[in-house]
């Protein structure tokens, strides 16, 4: 999660899109024009260990918007191990 995060701070979108389920991803991604993230907090996990195969991260991401405003996003994501490899399935928005 923290790694996804800090590509979508980077603008690395060929990171996001090979960190994100085959089953769910998009076949582009563009940031432009989207907020400028300035911190995450974690809240929960659920599974997420070497011996689990799914797991969930419930966040709180803060950024600043198109306008300078501050705002927040706070996410449930899903994640599933994928060849060994944890990859984003999909999440909610609180």
């Amino acid at each position: 999660m923290r790694s996804r995060y800090s590509a979508f701070v980077l603008g690395d979108t060929a990171y996001l899109l090979r960190t994100w389920h085959p089953e769910t991803r998009p076949a582009t991604l563009d940031l432009t024009g989207g907020p400028r993230w300035t911190g995450l907090e974690i809240l929960d996990t659920t599974g997420g260990s070497a011996f689990h195969r799914e797991g969930t991260v419930t966040f709180r991401a803060h950024h600043l918007g198109t306008g300078g405003e501050p705002g927040t996003q706070e996410e449930r994501s899903r994640f599933a191990r994928v060849d060994g490899v944890w990859m984003y399935v999909d999440g909610t928005v609180a």
